[in-house]
């Protein structure tokens, strides 16, 4: 006969969440300060209500989509702005959230981080096309202005893939499955600010600002501009890190 452990409470799994928590090395102060422990307590009450860590996945697109699909379909008025910008943030807490779950579980399965990690690269994409169309539609701009977000598309498209590509290939190479910087600590405060123009989170608040067309034209432009940047830089150094890696092996 078999005996299966008593479920904890919630308080006991935030505890144990706590403890479980993903390195923070190279992550931006959103997701580090805010967005994780966010997300920590939303996969404690996941945990508690019995959801599944593709069921908290499929949560976070939920709340993601229907912010996009605002955004591409309701003038921005101040109502419409302040439920994306809740959406997005609720959305990207829930993606936090689901391999919370998964590691307080022992749950986490190659199809759970699949499913993720395409849901992560629709979301990136339907976002910045959602833009393109809000900007079309009604924010009455020149027509260059156009290439901003599909320009945007194309480079957090690259970014996202090499990023989780660079994760595996560091994985293979040194024959280990956990994150590629489990062994390494984390990265200072200061790093993580200043790194933050890169991080989804900061777009997920500038929604808030979509009623506002100015600024919110100029702070979508200068993340662009912030994300390309960190693509110029960010290429290179992980091409030439790989390729050491494999000579050396």
């Amino acid at each position: 006969m078999t005996t299966t452990a008593p479920r904890r409470s919630y308080r006991e799994a935030l505890t144990e969440l706590a403890s479980r928590q993903k390195t923070s090395k190279g992550a931006p102060a959103y997701s580090r300060f805010v967005n994780r422990p966010l997300g920590r307590r939303l996969a404690a009450a996941a945990y508690v209500a019995g959801l599944s860590p593709d069921q908290v996945t499929l949560l976070s697109a939920l709340a993601s989509f229907t912010g996009i699909g605002l955004v591409a379909l309701a003038p921005p008025t101040v109502p419409v702005a302040v439920a994306v910008g809740l959406l997005l943030v609720l959305g990207y807490a829930l993606d936090s959230a689901d391999g919370q779950v998964a590691r307080l579980t022992g749950t986490g399965s190659p199809a759970g981080e699949w499913l993720d990690h395409v849901v992560d690269a629709v979301k990136l994409g339907a976002l910045h096309l959602a833009v393109l169309l809000a900007w079309h539609r009604h924010f009455e701009l020149p027509e260059a202005m156009l290439l901003v977000p599909l320009g945007f598309l194309v480079v957090q498209s690259v970014v996202f893939f090499a990023m989780i590509l660079t994760d595996q290939l560091r994985r293979s190479l040194r024959g280990q499955r956990e994150h590629f910087l489990a062994d390494q600590g984390g990265s200072s405060a200061l790093y993580s600010l200043a790194v933050v123009p890169t991080d989804y989170g900061l777009m997920c608040l500038l929604f808030f600002a979509l009623a506002w067309r100015d600024g919110f034209v100029v702070g979508y432009t200068l993340l662009a501009a912030a994300m390309a940047g960190f693509m110029l830089l960010a290429l290179p150094k992980w091409y030439l890190e790989l390729r050491r890696a494999g000579r050396a092996r």
